[in-house]
């Protein structure tokens, strides 16, 4: 079986397509400023290409933002695939994201139903970030800083920079939401969780309560406001249900009788 772990590309891989985009660009340029009619097709041809990604990236975000994890894993069920490794991906996929959404149970059921195997080995760095979440949001608050500070100890599988950019400032927000969840937060790190919020959807609700309970923690009231606004309406599978109604009661934005 090949090593299912990514690659790092190598030069003449990562600058082809640049190249390619370049040339394209350069003779484009050329078409127009020979005849200006040409901008009309050029630019009908580049909206074809460009605006159903864009519409396509839009509306999983919309998703992500949403909440509804079921959803969510029903639009990512074709990507996992079938064959050997389906039956270790599939259940990971599904723990990341109930976990994303504090969904702890479901999470747990699904990291449980998964093979061991070499894609298991291989989603070692996914696996210590979703047991890291469920760690915090179990109360196991020195196992998850223990694990997410491992993750950020670990060399980085991706190579380009914007890959690795997004991975450090992910591994940043879980080591903070962990000390968040221990109330043991750093200088330092209410800038790392809105930075780790906005790298990735799928993770921008477990950021943003981490930031709140650093909110609370600090007494700083009205940014738990703004923090949680817009939030979804959690099921009680959630644990961010629960949390959402502490926070408030804590900051002093709703009775104690609402919690």
């Amino acid at each position: 079986m090949s090593d299912p772990r990514p690659r790092r590309p190598s030069l003449l891989q990562a600058l082809l397509p640049l190249a390619v985009a370049g040339l394209a660009a350069a003779l484009a340029a050329q078409m127009v400023a020979r005849d200006a009619r040409y901008w009309v097709p050029l630019a009908a041809l580049l909206t074809s290409f460009f605006v159903p990604a864009v519409l396509g990236r839009l509306r999983m975000r919309k998703l992500l933002m949403s909440g509804d994890v079921e959803q969510l894993i029903s639009s990512w069920q074709g990507s996992v695939g079938v064959g050997p490794q389906a039956g270790t991906m599939a259940p990971l996929v599904r723990a990341t994201a109930y976990a994303a959404y504090g969904w702890t149970e479901a999470a747990r059921r699904a990291l449980h139903r998964a093979n061991p195997g070499p894609a298991w080995d291989a989603a070692l760095e996914q696996r210590m970030f979703v047991e890291a979440l469920l760690d915090a949001f179990e109360g196991d608050r020195e196992k998850a800083m223990s694990k997410a500070a491992a993750l950020e100890a670990m060399p980085m599988s991706v190579g380009g920079p914007l890959a690795r950019r997004r991975v450090h400032l992910l591994r940043r927000g879980l080591a903070a939401l962990t000390r968040a969840f221990a109330h043991m937060s750093q200088g330092g790190d209410a800038g790392a969780l809105a930075k780790a919020a906005k790298a990735s959807p799928l993770v921008h609700w477990a950021m943003r309560y981490a930031a709140a309970i650093v909110a609370v923690d600090r007494g700083r009231a009205r940014d738990v406001a703004l923090l949680l606004s817009g939030a979804p309406a959690w099921p009680e599978e959630s644990a961010f249900r629960e949390y959402h109604d502490e926070l408030l009661v804590r900051a002093g934005l709703a009775p104690k009788e609402a919690y």
